[in-house]
């Protein structure tokens, strides 16, 4: 049995499944982690949906379609066994990488993919005054009205044309004054 070695971080790998298997893929990889007390290597597995709404005969209707069909996301230590189960895991026809190295998904693929989200600490606060750093905005100054973590966004009054406008801008685009 391996052990975590120190300074191995979890990475998202993207594995490749036959298609219409990925939630089976998913809870059978559930099942043998489980049953190999392997719950040190593996952190998530995600078979990314997103709801899709279809109107039909005027009718609204939900459903969850995959936005990557074939293919599952594990967050993983990758050591020779925790490969090796993935690999052999029905369904799975292999990683996504070159020849026999599975390749980790760079922090920016994941960002985008919206699927993991990174905390991001502000050093402003509701009702602080701060600069708009860059875009269309530039170098206005406005106030914090509003920060919504989930989005990574931040809700500025700016004072434009002689009125104070509420603008919506990521964390990146102000800095506090």
């Amino acid at each position: 049995m391996s052990q975590v070695k120190e300074g191995q971080e979890p990475r998202w790998y993207v594995v490749h499944t036959y298609s219409g298997y990925e939630n089976k893929v998913k809870t059978d990889l559930e099942k043998t982690i489980k049953n190999r007390e392997l719950e040190d290597f593996f952190f998530d597995i995600v078979v990314p949906m997103e709801e899709q709404i279809e109107i039909k005969d005027g009718k609204r209707k939900t459903n969850l379609k995959k936005v990557f069909p074939g293919y599952v996301l594990v967050k993983m230590i990758v050591t020779e066994e925790s490969w090796y189960i993935v690999r052999n895991t029905r369904g799975v026809t292999g990683f996504v990488g070159s020849g026999t190295d599975p390749i980790p998904l760079t922090n920016e693929e994941i960002r985008n993919m919206g699927f993991e989200t990174t905390v991001v600490n502000v050093d402003y606060d509701v009702n602080d005054t701060v600069r708009v750093v860059n875009g269309p905005l530039a170098s206005f100054i406005g106030t914090v009205q509003e920060i919504n973590k989930e989005k990574n966004k931040v809700k500025v009054l700016v004072s434009m044309f002689g009125r104070e406008t509420p603008v919506e801008l990521e964390f990146s685009q102000v800095e506090k004054i």
